[in-house]
């Protein structure tokens, strides 16, 4: 529609231009018998014929009109979201990396803010499993060492075990104090409790009233478990029924998610 109404208009200017030229021609014509004339009718006809071309180009190069670009802001194309990964990525690895909790704070979430606990030698912090072979030599396991001088700093640990003499009562000791526990102002001798009888350590538990106890005897564990509000039974083999607030590890460390 546009390019019909732009062809009228150009034949309209030129039958304008062809009425002017008729008109140019019959003034020329009476300026020719007068003193000049033909030199101002001359000039006359070349300025309107300039303006009338000029005017005729300038329609026909007049540039068509476009709508205006539409802005893309982006959202949601795939161009933007490559862009947004870019900027993650290129962040600084210590905004981009998640909370690493420290070991004192990994102890202290498990414990759930439990204040004292109380924990068995062996199987457990020992490597030892039996009475008999304390006689003999006390080991204490490297990898429970770490989580062991965790709980001494948040709570009042206790440590107790059944021995069948003072000799196995002493390499107990020499064997906690040659692995620093008692360096670390959390863990004294006077909190290594010994006796002769199983039931011994579960009257120890019961007069000290833990928040936790830690015990790799499943008879002590069942016997305790309605006078210690929780308890970690740290064992290879499984309990077949515990009760509620018992909880179950292959080790101590595993139990705290290996600090």
């Amino acid at each position: 529609m546009a390019d019909y109404f732009k062809e009228d208009f150009l034949q309209l200017v030129k039958r304008g231009g062809t009425f002017v030229s008729i008109k140019i021609s019959s003034l020329l014509r009476a300026l020719v018998s007068r003193p000049y004339g033909a030199i101002a009718g001359l000039a006359i006809a070349v300025i309107v014929t300039w303006r009338l071309k000029a005017s005729t180009r300038k329609q026909r190069k007049q540039p068509k009109r476009h709508p205006p670009p539409t802005i893309n802001s982006g959202v949601g194309s795939p161009k933007s979201e490559n862009a947004a990964n870019s900027i993650v990525t290129n962040l600084p690895e210590d905004r981009k990396a998640p909370n690493v909790l420290s070991p004192s704070q990994i102890v202290r979430q498990r414990l759930n803010e439990g204040r004292r606990v109380t924990c068995r030698l062996l199987g457990v912090i020992l490597e030892e499993t039996s009475p008999n072979e304390l006689q003999e030599k006390a080991t204490v396991r490297s990898s429970v060492l770490e989580v062991l001088l965790e709980i001494s700093k948040f709570s009042d640990l206790y440590l107790m075990e059944r021995v069948l003499d003072d000799e196995s009562e002493k390499n107990v000791l020499a064997a906690l104090e040659e692995m620093g526990v008692f360096t670390s102002g959390g863990l004294i001798r006077d909190k290594v409790l010994f006796c002769s009888t199983e039931n011994g350590c579960a009257s120890f538990v019961r007069q000290l009233e833990p928040n936790w106890h830690i015990d790799s005897d499943p008879a002590i564990v069942a016997q305790l478990a309605r006078f210690v509000a929780r308890q970690v039974y740290v064992s290879p083999m499984k309990l077949e029924q515990p009760a509620s607030n018992v909880f179950m590890a292959s080790s101590l460390e595993q139990f705290f998610g290996s600090v």
